[in-house]
């Protein structure tokens, strides 16, 4: 894709798009082939843009973004923002978008505080209207963010993700491959795979749905219910109830998964005392 910046570092919208008006894009910015870029879009030095992403007006793409291809950037939308972390002194650092993602209308990614640090957005995600995905935060790939969500900074999300309208997630929690997090939930510990997380930051059973979508089959999916009613419905320890699934629940991939989440949270489990 070739760009002819004028003198004013305006770029003239390239032929064949909706044309009418100017975007700035710096000449240092390195923009992949069959890229639509419409006018009114702001892209700074720092930038790497890959293969045919459409860049829709008034998206603002500023310095430590590093995008993969065929993503899709809607109006309003700041990729690489600064970060709102009281740490930060201008540190070098990167917004890192893997391939295939959604960012719809207003939505806001800060890049890593410190040096070398990356906030870091996989592949296939779709983040809805007004959501914001703070400073350090990793995801993972086919997370769904919904109007208005709220992602803290060192956050860390696994696939298959998805997250209702209006959720806040505060600071360094974590939430596990295949959960979902219902509308207007606001948890300030771990969400374990494969759960529900209920408006009150309960445990709401089992992610089925998804479960079924991403092919685990009926007898796994009832192993994994074995293991969270031994986590949740008993009254032991977290440590004791994670023996108790490592003992009794018959081995899977799955039931792996949910024993290493749970051995390795600092901040506890939701729904969990």
């Amino acid at each position: 894709m070739e760009f002819n910046n004028s003198t004013s570092n305006q770029t003239p919208f390239p032929s064949g798009g909706a044309g009418g008006g100017l975007a700035y894009i710096s000449p240092k910015a390195r923009i992949g082939d069959n890229c639509k870029i419409f006018p009114f879009v702001y892209i700074e030095d720092d930038v790497v843009i890959g293969d045919n992403c459409v860049i829709f007006p008034f998206v603002s793409i500023l310095d430590g973004t590093r995008m993969g291809s065929h993503n899709k950037v809607h109006q309003g939308s700041v990729i690489g923002a600064l970060p709102q972390d009281f740490d930060f002194r201008g540190e070098k650092s990167e917004c890192v978008i893997g391939n295939n993602n959604i960012i719809r209308e207003n939505v806001v990614i800060n890049r890593a505080t410190h040096t070398g640090g990356q906030t870091v957005i996989g592949n296939d995600n779709v983040l809805m209207e007004g959501a914001h995905i703070s400073h350090d935060t990793k995801v993972a790939n086919r997370c769904v963010f919904g109007y208005g969500t709220k992602i803290a900074g060192d956050c860390d999300i696994q696939d298959g993700v998805i997250f209702s309208s209006s959720v806040i997630a505060n600071a360094k929690t974590r939430v596990g491959s295949g959960a979902m997090i219902q509308a207007g939930t606001t948890f300030s510990k771990d969400v374990p795979p494969y759960i529900v997380c209920t408006k009150r930051s309960e445990y709401g059973g089992v992610n089925f749905t998804m479960g079924r979508a991403y092919g685990v089959d009926e007898k796994t999916l009832k192993h994994i219910a074995n293991a969270y009613r031994l986590l949740f419905l008993s009254n032991t320890s977290l440590f004791d109830a994670t023996n108790q699934i490592e003992q009794q629940v018959p081995d899977s991939p799955e039931v792996r998964n949910i024993i290493a989440f749970l051995r390795s949270t600092q901040l506890g489990i939701v729904g969990k005392k």
